[in-house]
């Protein structure tokens, strides 16, 4: 009976597809609980949440930073997130310590990561910053080429915590991990940190479930942004440009994580609003494309652009300040 019913778990994994980054919404996964109790490793943990809202555990790495640990703020205003920029002004004393922490850890002061879905898969976004050819600043924007000679090869790198079809929930479960790269018991997202040492962990879930509310969302985003904290890298979260889910709640609930947890906010969504049809496309979800020239007035009309330079101009922005340069 054992055999029969681990088999049929089996066969259930295996008829699983990941979906593609669709309208926003990414299919669940139907496992046994059996299968998900089974990845529970001996070693200490801390706990997690997989895709389906099943416990599952993630390996201990270092103690939570003192500096890591908030409290909720009072909640910002209604639409508050709406006004404000698109790249943060400014990086708090909390992060400083955070990323000197990181580094005392071994972490990388010239790599970071990304943690998201299809739209940040690297064919698309960034990976043009590690070939010249591929794009140009122009004057405007010359001021960040020391920002794109800082990250080298991190533009470009295939991150083991992005995938189509990946949500907040999903990052943080070992059953979608890589097993060609990753440890038995790893979550995509652990196995992005222990493999890259990233001292800057860039953010960016735009897929979710629409009939899953904000408070989801919020729950499993916040575990990620505790994880990524706990191993001395600073994260960087993003807003979407897409209201699939009707009444913005998504991208109100990343901007009070942001506001809670002090890090910094690349308010994508303010970024496209001067784009025809807010820089989607006729689905409403995918960004309509053009390469990244940002000197070319034509292709500055199309979203892709202005997704790699302001998320260039945050990096920027973040490695400034955490090193304390004007």
């Amino acid at each position: 009976m054992y055999i029969v019913m681990k088999n049929k778990i089996l066969f259930l994994f295996l008829m699983i597809l990941l979906s593609a980054c669709t309208a926003g919404q990414a299919a669940p996964i139907n496992l046994a609980a059996q299968a998900t109790d089974a990845l529970v490793a001996s070693q200490p943990t801390a706990s997690s949440v997989d895709s389906v809202g099943n416990s599952t555990e993630l390996p201990a790495t270092q103690a939570v930073l003192p500096t890591a640990t908030f409290t909720p703020k009072p909640p910002l205003e209604e639409g508050a997130w709406m006004h404000m920029p698109a790249v943060p002004t400014e990086i708090r004393d909390s992060m400083r310590l955070v990323y000197e922490h990181g580094l005392a850890l071994g972490n990388d002061p010239n790599r970071f990561s990304v943690i998201g879905d299809c739209q940040n898969v690297s064919s698309y976004f960034l990976a043009m910053f590690d070939t010249p050819d591929e794009f140009s600043l122009g004057t405007e924007y010359a001021y960040l080429q020391p920002t794109i000679d800082h990250y080298q090869n991190s533009f470009s790198r295939q991150s083991l915590a992005v995938k189509g079809g990946f949500n907040v929930a999903a990052i943080l479960s070992p059953l979608r991990a890589d097993p060609k790269s990753c440890n038995k018991n790893e979550s995509p997202l652990d196995c992005e940190l222990r493999t890259w040492k990233p001292s800057i962990v860039v953010v960016s879930m735009e897929t979710w479930w629409s009939e899953k509310p904000a408070e989801v969302y919020d729950k499993h985003m916040r575990q990620v942004i505790e994880r990524i904290l706990e191993t001395g890298a600073v994260p960087i979260i993003a807003t979407k440009a897409d209201n699939l889910e009707g009444d913005n709640s998504i991208n109100a609930t990343i901007a009070q994580i942001a506001h809670d947890y002090d890090i910094p906010l690349w308010n994508f969504w303010a970024a496209v609003q001067p784009l025809p049809n807010h820089g989607l496309s006729d689905d409403n979800f995918h960004l309509t494309f053009a390469r990244s020239f940002f000197d070319d007035p034509v292709r500055m009309k199309s979203a892709w652009p202005w997704r790699n330079l302001t998320a260039l101009q945050t990096l920027d922005v973040v490695r400034r300040g955490l090193m304390e340069q004007p």
